[in-house]
């Protein structure tokens, strides 16, 4: 199988097959197992590749001992991407997408998505906080944004899996025309390992909300933004989801400490964490 966006169909006419594709020359930006992500261009155009190689019987076993449904290869991507799209959620755009071999084990593949230009992770914009704080309106702004997408996620049956502030790109080009004060455009990339089903489980919400608070923890965030968010997530007013979700943001809590203390070797600062 192989896809070329209609945009696209010419630039990636001279690719054949998916050997072609895989056989791409790219700076290459991550080397993981059986998967090659890397930069390449052509006419003038960026692109980045995410090359799926044959993943062996092993790894799919180890997916199915740890009860998780084998995520081999790069369709479960390509087709999250599109229910992103769908869902209202920015994201990169594919531009090819191809598949070969029927055994899952045997399979190869590969993802072309565009490049996102002047654009900025929330991490690195986040982190400079504590020394050079940000207008209120924009926080506000962001915290809504990035609660929306949590929500939207959620209650469609998907969860991300790897839901860290380093995930939100903001685009820079846009927020210069608006100012601080506009509403914040943002991407959420690093899509390989979300997972879709019918309804999100307990767990795999609070892997998610518990991962992005921990990425938060050395920002500043105040009482105040935290109940924001809370309160945008769940569509409720604080009192009612204190008293009716209270299990699940104590779970939250321990997820993102845990992580925290993992990480960093201690608890994190401040009385809000304790």
């Amino acid at each position: 199988m192989r896809y070329i966006h209609p945009d696209h169909s010419t630039l990636f006419n001279q690719f054949r097959c998916v050997d072609d594709f895989l056989q791409i020359e790219v700076d290459l930006v991550r080397d993981f197992k059986n998967r090659k992500t890397g930069r390449f261009e052509i006419d003038n155009q960026g692109f980045y590749i995410k090359k799926h190689f044959e993943c062996g019987f092993g790894a799919i076993l180890d997916e199915l001992i740890h009860l998780r449904k084998p995520h081999i290869g790069a369709r479960h991507e390509w087709l999250v991407l599109d229910k992103l799209h769908t869902l209202g959620i920015k994201t990169m755009r594919a531009a090819a997408f191809g598949q070969e071999g029927k055994l899952l084990a045997r399979q190869r593949s590969f993802l072309v998505t565009e490049e996102l230009t002047h654009v900025k992770s929330l991490e690195e914009i986040c982190l400079k906080w504590t020394t050079i704080p940000p207008s209120n309106a924009f926080k506000k702004s962001l915290i809504a944004q990035v609660a929306r997408v949590a929500k939207t996620l959620h209650s469609n049956g998907l969860n991300h899996r790897d839901f860290y502030l380093c995930h939100f790109l903001l685009d820079l080009a846009e927020q210069s025309k608006n100012d601080e004060r506009g509403l914040p455009n943002l991407f959420l990339i690093d899509l390989h390992r979300a997972q879709q089903r019918a309804r999100v489980p307990f767990r795999w919400r609070v892997k998610d909300i518990g991962g992005l608070y921990f990425s938060a923890m050395d920002i500043g965030l105040t009482r105040r933004d935290l109940f924001r968010f809370m309160c945008m997530y769940t569509g409720k007013p604080l009192r009612q989801t204190l008293r009716e979700d209270l299990r699940f943001w104590k779970a939250v809590r321990r997820r993102a400490v845990k992580t925290y203390y993992r990480d960093f070797g201690k608890y994190p600062d401040g009385d809000i964490h304790k």
